[in-house]
This record gives C-alpha cells, structure tokens and sequence, in this order.
C-alpha cells in the first residue's frame, strides 16, 4: 500500500510539473520555452573612455555565458527571440574615505577607493514587447589604495562588478522578480 501512494504522489507532482504553460526553473525564470527558444548579444561597447582594453568583450562573452548556463535558450548570432544590446556608459575610480596623514606637511589620503561600472543594457523580447526595457545598471567595489594599487585589482574588481551587473540584467529581464 505504501508504494502505491508514493506511486500516486509522483506521478501527481509530474502532472502538476508538465501541466504548467509556463516552464519554470531552479534559476528563478519565467521563460515559456515552448515560445522563446532563442536569444542574441550583441557586442557591447566601451563608451565610458576608461578601463581595461578588453573590458567591453569581457562583460559581452560573461552575458552570453551566464544565460546559457542559467536557461535553456539557444545562443544565436543575430535576431533572437530574446536581443540584448548596449554598451559600459562609465567606469570611474572615486575616493571614499580620507586617512589624516596627522602632520601638517603630509596630505591626508584616501583610505578607501571605489570603482563603479555602469552599463546602459537595451533588451527586446520579440514574443512579448511589453517586456522590453532600456536600462542602466551599476555596481561598484570598494579598494584599499594603501595596501594596493589599482592595477593589482582592477581585473578582479571588474569581473566581481560584472558578476553583479549581470545577475540584475537576468533579474530585470527573464526572472521578472
């Protein structure tokens, strides 16, 4: 008798699973796979005049990448169901906290500095244009100018901010949280 209610129970929890028109994931999307199967990036752009000198493919392939491994998408070159397009609108280092030096001869520094990236993202969704959206996202991560020096984490830094963008691109698009 018990394995016929436990039996029962997949099979209603498969049922329930397959009833649904909308496919939903362990990512969190809303993705309706049996309409949107494609998506496309194209490459972004550095507008921002600063930052590493591969800056804008790094952030083009990490987008590619992230939505393949967190949907079932199909990555395509041009013209997917899902387009996103855009461009890294700033990277600026700014100081955030001043360290007195304690003398009068000495200039205070900065004992914090910050990097902020701000990437401008356009996105259509071919199957449902009241989704698409024109937005700029932002990030930034924090250094300690006395300990190091930019270029020892600019690379590091810039890939955690990226992290970081990336996942609110996915939130603000396909999970629609």
């Amino acid at each position: 008798m018990k394995s016929n209610s436990r039996l029962f129970f997949w099979g209603l929890v498969w049922f329930i699973f397959q009833s649904c028109s909308v496919k939903y994931s362990f990512t969190g999307t809303n993705i309706n796979y049996e309409v949107v199967k494609t998506f496309s990036v194209e490459n972004f752009f550095n507008d921002s005049g600063n930052g590493p000198a591969n800056m804008e493919q790094r952030f083009t392939e990490a987008l590619k990448e992230y939505y393949q491994r967190n949907t079932q998408l199909e990555l395509v070159r041009s013209n997917g169901d899902l387009q996103f397009s855009g461009a890294i609108n700033g990277y600026s280092i700014t100081p955030q906290a001043v360290v007195s030096s304690g003398s009068s001869n000495v200039p205070d520094r900065a004992g914090q500095m910050r990097l902020t990236i701000r990437v401008e993202v356009e996105y259509l969704n071919q199957t449902n244009e009241e989704e698409n959206l024109k937005q700029t996202f932002s990030f930034f991560k924090d250094y300690d100018p006395r300990t190091t020096t930019l270029l020892d984490v600019e690379s590091q830094l810039v890939e955690e901010i990226f992290e970081v963008i990336i996942q609110d691109i996915f939130t603000a698009t396909v999970a629609n949280w």
